[in-house]
């Protein structure tokens, strides 16, 4: 009995349900997760498997009667994951593993597992959105590639040499764009899985904000200002990570906000790090979306973009160590707030 406590500890500690089954179809052990999600109770130990397992397809047909777990093939080892609902319509993952002796031989226990399928449909709106999203971004500058491409092939001895630069200067902007998404899409691939590479350095972070801000500034007629205090200490940072970080927020800042655009960067007191805020004069990010604001595909407005550049900012600050937060501008509009680790000597 005190292995069968010790069994049932252990069961009760994971997070998908699980039900054992003996030779016979009985059921010897369910875990407390299975017990809610199939609806039964304590009385399940010791009933048969096809009654406790109460799962079915959209069909109406019952997991046990098409699986068959104790006849079918005599080397069948187990049942690969399939969806089915329970009793309340809830979708869950089912596997199931046939114990034998030996191949050829009667099962001697079947155990199976049930997993949320929420993960999974989460997923899979993430691939669907995914798919929207490189769908609809490429649709636009590969129309317009294909559209000025096919035109100077066409015409190329009618048009003259103004109209030849304004669309190969277009074909140039498009591309330019195109390479911008595959390299976002590409990040936040390396950020889901880990696999981002950094090499990160000291860095002074006046001078690469400044820079930065020469860039962005060179593109837009907008207003935008640093204010950078005095002995900074250098980041720790890859500075092509850092730049990636900070020509989002400015960018966004731009073609979001309104106004002037404000960058200051201060060590804080205790010298462990390095605040960069960022201040529009527009509408703001209003508090109940701000959580929302570094979640993948997330958009504002209709002015554009893949909903991924707030992503990468948030993966890439946190692989550094720093963190991004939302407030308010003192004259209106949102503040982001960003955290860096200084370099240790």
């Amino acid at each position: 009995m005190v292995e069968v406590a010790n069994v049932q500890q252990v069961l009760d500690a994971l997070p998908d349900g699980v039900v054992i089954a003996d030779r016979h179809g009985s059921v010897q052990l369910i875990s407390t997760v299975a017990t809610h999600m199939l609806g039964t109770d304590g009385s399940a130990v010791g009933r048969p498997l096809e009654e406790v397992l109460t799962l079915a397809d959209n069909d109406g047909h019952g997991w046990f009667a098409l699986n068959d777990p104790y006849g079918g093939l005599a080397t069948r080892t187990g049942v690969p994951e399939q969806p089915w609902l329970l009793p309340d319509g809830t979708e869950v993952l089912v596997v199931a593993r046939l114990h034998r002796r030996a191949l050829h031989q009667p099962v001697e226990q079947v155990a199976v597992t049930l997993r949320s399928g929420r993960g999974r449909a989460r997923l899979d709106r993430e691939r669907s959105d995914l798919v929207a999203t490189v769908a609809h971004e490429l649709r636009s500058p590969l129309t317009g590639v294909k559209g000025f491409v096919t035109a100077l092939l066409n015409r190329w001895d009618k048009l003259n040499d103004d109209q030849k630069k304004l669309m190969l200067t277009t074909v140039s902007a498009d591309s330019d764009r195109l390479s911008r998404l595959i390299a976002e899409l590409l990040d936040v691939a390396r950020i889901d899985t880990g696999r981002l590479q950094m090499y990160p350095r000291p860095c002074d972070p006046g001078v690469l904000i400044t820079r930065i801000v020469e860039s962005v500034q060179a593109g837009t007629a907008r207003v935008i200002t640093v204010d950078a205090a005095a002995d900074l200490p250098e980041v720790l940072a890859d500075p092509d990570k850092f730049t990636q970080v900070f020509i989002n927020l400015i960018e966004n800042a731009v073609r979001h906000g309104e106004g002037v655009v404000s960058v200051r960067i201060a060590a804080s007191s205790a010298g462990e790090k390095v605040t960069i805020t960022v201040d529009d004069q527009g509408e703001g990010i209003a508090p109940e979306l701000r959580r929302r604001v570094f979640t993948k595909f997330w958009k504002s407005g209709e002015r554009g973009g893949s909903g991924l550049g707030l992503y990468i900012v948030g993966g890439l600050t946190k692989a550094h160590g720093g963190t991004v937060l939302i407030d308010d501008a003192p004259g209106g509009g949102a503040r982001i707030i960003v955290t860096w680790p200084v370099a240790v000597d």
